[in-house]
């Protein structure tokens, strides 16, 4: 599921199925799997967007993140006819694609480190090898937090090793800008919580304690920050609802804010308060922007667009303008191209893409 992430995948899969239900399908060009883009036109109102090439075409393709080097992506995919996620890998330009997870239970998070030779991701494929159950939908929009651990192996999936063994979810890793620690959430102490860890799995360090959900979390381009989702119960009632769903594993994730804190913790701060679910944040290049996706304008709707934002909650900016579902942005190490997934050009329901585009200020 968040940025990484992550819990709010499953947002995004439900407005993706509902919008593919009440929007005519495009039938535009489609490139074979695994082969170089396809260019998209741009919607009217996206500036910064120019160039923009899918990379993907088929079953439900999110949370793209760079190499360090920026020839690459890691995805997650229900790509043919899976049911649940599994982890790949593809050049920037939507070739040489393939699969770099067993193939057995449930992924997601996927991210490059050690220099690009390593990839790390989570799943649930030490609890079962089937993917695990979909959540009860009939209680209201919850979200199974799934057995998942963190695990590492080399950039084609070989020597695949196990790093954490909480017996508990974990997952939405990131790594930090000088590739020495990953930034992750895990119920391993009872609540959704955010925490660091060295990349062989050591000096574990837990940064939020307010009772709520934190996650999707991500480091400034030069590691002195971290940016990620909350929400935080109001009152008694909530709490102890939020509490009840969690002792369930589930939780649910419908409404968020954008928060930033300090990459040890300290400082933590609000800085959206716009309602809906606010969540995929990720820093502008220069650090002093935030990128992410949002519902706000209509927080029962489908329709999650990209925005910029200040880090004082200041200057929000529309980025995409598309009417159904855009998120999980990332910029490109050299800051030049944003990946995203969307849910525009698809050809059948259900379906998300990744997109990149030269980024334009």
């Amino acid at each position: 599921m968040r940025r990484r992430n992550s819990l709010l995948i499953a947002t995004a899969t439900l407005m993706v199925a509902v919008a593919a239900c009440t929007s005519p399908a495009s039938r535009a060009p489609r490139a074979p799997a695994g082969q170089p883009a396809v260019i998209r036109a741009a919607e009217p109102g996206e500036r910064h967007l120019a160039n923009i090439r899918q990379l993907t075409f088929g079953g439900e393709n999110a949370e793209a993140y760079w190499s360090a080097d920026g020839t690459r992506l890691t995805f997650q995919s229900t790509r043919d006819g899976r049911s649940c996620d599994q982890q790949f890998v593809m050049d920037a330009d939507g070739g040489n694609l393939r699969r770099v997870s067993n193939g057995a239970g449930k992924t997601t998070c996927g991210y490059f480190f050690d220099r690009d030779r390593r990839i790390f991701f989570s799943s649930t494929h030490h609890a079962d090898s089937a993917c695990p159950p979909r959540p009860d939908f009939s209680r209201g929009y919850v979200w199974r937090l799934d057995p998942f651990e963190i695990y590492t192996a080399s950039a084609d999936g070989g020597a695949l090793r196990r790093l954490t063994n909480w017996n508990a979810y974990t997952a939405e890793g990131t790594l930090s800008p000088d590739g020495s620690r990953i930034v992750f959430t895990s119920t391993k102490d009872g609540d959704l919580e955010i925490y660091t860890m060295r990349t062989d799995g050591s000096d574990v360090r837990r940064l939020t304690t307010t009772p709520g959900y934190d996650g999707g979390a991500f480091f400034s381009p030069d590691g002195s920050h971290i940016v990620y989702r909350a929400h935080h119960p109001a009152d008694s009632t909530a709490l102890s609802e939020y509490r009840a769903l969690l002792g369930q594993g589930l939780v649910r994730p419908s409404r968020m804010e954008i928060w930033v804190m300090n990459a040890d913790g300290s400082n933590q701060r609000q800085v959206t308060s716009l309602g809906g679910a606010n969540f995929a944040p990720f820093f502008t290049p220069d650090g002093r922007r935030i990128i992410f996706a949002s519902n706000h304008t209509n927080p029962r709707g489908r329709d999650f667009d990209l925005y910029l934002v200040n880090l004082d909650g200041s200057g929000l900016e529309r980025v995409t303008t598309h009417a159904d579902f855009d998120s999980f942005p990332m910029f490109s190490p050299d800051g030049k191209r944003l990946v995203w997934a969307s849910n525009r050009h698809a050809a059948q329901q259900g379906e998300t893409n990744i997109f990149v585009a030269d980024w334009r200020e």
